[in-house]
């Protein structure tokens, strides 16, 4: 990070500029602090809210007796920066680390946080740490752990980037080592070994050939995917290896618990041992709850992937898309508390080089949720 870099963020400014500052400090999963003091600096400053911080997880309340609450969360962390820092603003797009997934999002979080000073609900924003890394790591679930009055609610929106479009659920995510054996021997006399890199192949082969389910979850669909993220195995340039390991992420629908999607990826790689390296549920749409119903035909704009309700982002008429990605959903899931992902950042976009969002976007989540909360 740049030494000279301003910490002092504006909460006065508009939303792209707030966007813009965020993201121009790093904040890859593990090194947040900075920004995380940042942010608690700005909330500082407004007298409204009750303020708690727990390592880089900030929770920013109201309490003005409403008769229910709502939660608006957002994690502050990114993907490792890929050359696209700082931010840099092109024909009504503004490009950079974490401008998708989710500093946008977060910009709408604090623009709300410091503008709408009487809202219908009481307010819970929460601004997290290490979503993007290992679930153990996560500040959310960390915070549901050590303070779980901070997050009681009867709602809850995941600013995740949904296209300025409601998304409901989201899928469960696995990730498994697949091993294959071999027999180790010298490579000038290979043929009294057995090579464990070529015999991975077969695992490559059922890959290529997996056809993933597509079903239909409380009307919205889902589009599931099995995928070798990693490959691993060799001993020296001159030994026939003894074994490779393939890692594969299993993204599974919601109508799947964790132990069906384990049971699942064990009998298509039934031939080999496999081993659970880390899981995550999914969460069902969860849109029939008065609550969420109510927040889409307030917002009634459709998302960007999967919906019944069409594709592109652009529509309306209160329906919804499914969220094709694991989200915090699932954990308020678990909570009891029901939620939907609604942001200004575009999924297809997320973790790439290329990353960046539509200015108008971060104005259209920003004034439909400032009115929702108003309860205009």
């Amino acid at each position: 990070m740049d030494p000279e870099l301003d910490l002092d963020l504006d909460l006065g400014a508009d939303g792209a500029t707030l966007t813009a500052e965020l993201v121009d400090i790093a904040s890859v999963s593990g090194a947040e602090g900075p920004l995380a003091d940042a942010i608690m600096a700005a909330l500082t400053r407004l007298p409204h809210l009750d303020l708690h911080r727990d390592g880089n997880t900030l929770v920013a309340r109201t309490s003005l007796g409403r008769p229910r609450r709502v939660i608006l969360a957002g994690h502050i962390d990114t993907v490792p920066v890929a050359e696209n820092l700082p931010s840099r603003v092109v024909g009504g797009r503004l490009y950079g680390c974490g401008t998708t997934d989710m500093k946008s999002g977060v910009a709408v979080q604090l623009r709300l946080a410091a503008t709408v000073l009487e809202p219908a609900h009481d307010v819970t924003y929460v601004f997290y740490d290490c979503e993007e890394v290992e679930a153990e790591r996560n500040g959310l679930g960390r915070l549901a752990s050590v303070r779980p009055d901070l997050l009681t609610g009867d709602f809850a929106i995941l600013l995740e980037p949904t296209s300025a479009g409601i998304e409901g659920g989201c899928q469960g995510t696995l990730r498994a080592a697949v091993s294959v054996p071999g027999k180790r021997a010298h490579s000038a006399r290979s043929w009294m070994g057995e090579n464990a890199i070529h015999a991975a192949g077969g695992v490559l082969d059922v890959l290529r050939r997996y056809e993933p389910r597509q079903p239909l979850v409380d009307g919205l669909r889902y589009h599931e995917g099995l995928n070798a993220v990693f490959i691993s195995g060799g001993v020296a340039g001159n030994v026939v290896p003894d074994e490779c390991v393939v890692t594969v992420n299993y993204r599974f629908a919601p109508d799947r618990s964790t132990a069906e999607a384990v049971d699942h990826v064990r009998s298509v790689f039934a031939p080999w041992p496999v081993a659970i390296i880390d899981a995550a549920p999914g969460a069902r749409p969860g849109l029939t709850d008065p609550a969420a119903a109510a927040f889409v035909a307030a917002v009634g704009r459709t998302g960007g992937t999967g919906g019944t309700g069409g594709t592109g982002g652009g529509g309306t008429g209160g329906t919804a898309s499914a969220k094709l990605g694991w989200t915090d959903v699932a954990r308020f899931a678990e909570l009891g508390i029901p939620a939907v992902n609604y942001g200004p950042g575009i999924a297809e976009l997320a973790h790439t080089a290329g990353e960046y969002v539509e200015l108008e976007r971060i104005a259209e989540c920003e004034t439909r949720l400032a009115r929702w909360l108003s309860g205009d």
